[in-house]
């Protein structure tokens, strides 16, 4: 995984945990769904990543 990919995936993740929690702060249930979409496809994004790399060796 490039660097640059992971940082994209944990910028997802942060992302997301910040939107739920403002969410759940809020009462703005839309919020929190963003901030968990958010967060998996930051997963997604490592997970994909971790395939990627098992490949290459």
């Amino acid at each position: 995984m490039s660097a640059g990919d992971k940082i994209k995936a944990a910028a997802d993740k942060v992302t997301g945990e910040v939107k739920e929690a403002v969410g759940k702060v809020t009462g703005n249930d839309e919020m929190v769904a963003e901030g968990k979409a958010d967060q998996a496809k930051g997963h997604l994004k490592d997970a994909v990543e971790d395939v990627k790399d098992t490949f290459k060796k």
